[in-house]
């Protein structure tokens, strides 16, 4: 369930794979991961575009090796040493396809940082577009996605029509998790905890401040649902 705050032990118990990479496409052939940070010092620029429906995420570096002592200083690559498409390459083979109608858009699970320790699951999303650009005098690629509501059973079709979903802010997660303490709002446990909409957003809340947004365990927030307390 997306907002869900969740260890990073569970994250590769539930994906199957040791998560070591932030770009993982077609995991168990049916959906890809990432792993994104807009945390201050995070080594990739991704950012939350279109009043919170858009992660526009950055292309993962060359790895570093004794030929690439800074990858910051080397285009971000498309195929390996060995010609075979990197993650970026997939990713962007993926995005380009959808683009031209050759195939629906690949659904992408997305983990976020948000502290040391402190990872929250910001749901699925479809990948739609890629592009690459200048940066620091090199090239790096971009992927464009956007958060769409549901679709966590993969074996189900892409709809054709799907509901796009805002995230909240990583600003508001951090400003709520030290408000309420790391803690559920209604039993004070500290596992298996949700960021909450207080006005579910379905019904005009905010997602972009923290005074509608609360932290509740799993039981309190399944009970709970879209109703307005």
């Amino acid at each position: 369930m997306a907002n869900e705050i969740i260890p990073y032990l569970e994250m590769c118990q539930r994906e199957g794979v040791s998560l070591q990479r932030g770009m993982n496409y077609r995991l168990k052939g049916n959906h890809s991961v990432i792993l994104m940070s807009l945390r201050p010092g995070a080594p990739y620029t991704d950012r939350i575009d279109d009043d919170g429906t858009t992660l526009v995420y950055e292309g993962h570096d060359i790895p570093r090796s004794s030929q690439h002592a800074d990858p910051k200083s080397f285009n971000q690559p498309e195929h390996s040493q060995y010609g075979h498409l990197t993650e970026n390459g997939k990713f962007h083979k993926s995005a380009q396809e959808f683009k031209n109608g050759l195939r629906p858009p690949d659904r992408v699970r997305v983990y976020e940082k948000i502290k040391p320790g402190i990872w929250s699951y910001n749901g699925v999303f479809h990948l739609v577009d890629s592009w690459q650009e200048q940066c620091n005098g090199r090239s790096v690629f971009k992927f464009k996605l956007t958060a769409v509501e549901g679709e966590e059973d993969f074996s189900i079709p892409v709809p054709a029509l799907s509901v796009t979903r805002r995230v909240i802010p990583t600003v508001v997660k951090l400003e709520v998790w030290k408000r309420d303490g790391g803690k559920c709002t209604k039993c004070g446990v500290t596992e298996d905890l949700h960021f909450d909409h207080i006005i579910p957003w379905s019904k005009g809340g905010s997602s972009n401040t923290a005074d509608n947004i609360q932290l509740l365990c799993g039981k309190h927030n399944l009970a709970k649902h879209d109703k307005i307390e």
